[in-house]
């Protein structure tokens, strides 16, 4: 069969879909959301990261992150701490640290399900394949 770039393309977006309303309902229980647990994963990854690069790694705007900082912060997930300059930076706290471990494990679990029917062969080839669609960032 051939697939054009288009019904591709719409395939990759349906199983993103699929895949956010399944990571939503598996992290609700923690009273997590999938944009609060990517912060929390990304700040495991990169402790003290700006509000600017978790923004942009989360793919929201500079505004939209500042809000979701302060409620994740009040809620006791994150802290701010001065940085270099007027540079505010955030780290995991106790709390968003257990969460992100507890949410990691679901997160594992949603797309081990996910991709239980390709052999590892075959999601090697696939990861492949995305990595060269995906080619350089034109924005960077």
């Amino acid at each position: 069969m051939t697939y054009p770039p288009a019904e591709v393309a719409l395939a990759v977006k349906r199983l993103q879909y699929r895949h956010h309303r399944a990571l939503s309902r598996a992290l609700a229980p923690l009273g997590l959301s999938l944009v609060q647990w990517d912060t929390l994963r990304h700040l495991h990854r990169e402790p003290e990261a700006s509000l600017h690069d978790l923004a942009a790694l989360t793919f929201q705007t500079d505004q939209s992150f500042g809000s979701l900082a302060t409620r994740m912060a009040d809620r006791g997930l994150i802290e701010r701490v001065p940085g270099p300059g007027r540079a505010v930076r955030h780290r995991l706290t106790e709390e968003g640290a257990r969460l992100r471990a507890e949410g990691q494990d679901r997160v594992d679990g949603v797309f081990g399900s996910s991709f239980a029917d390709l052999t590892p062969a075959q999601l090697d080839q696939l990861g492949g394949l995305l990595d060269r669609a995906l080619g350089p960032d034109p924005t960077a």
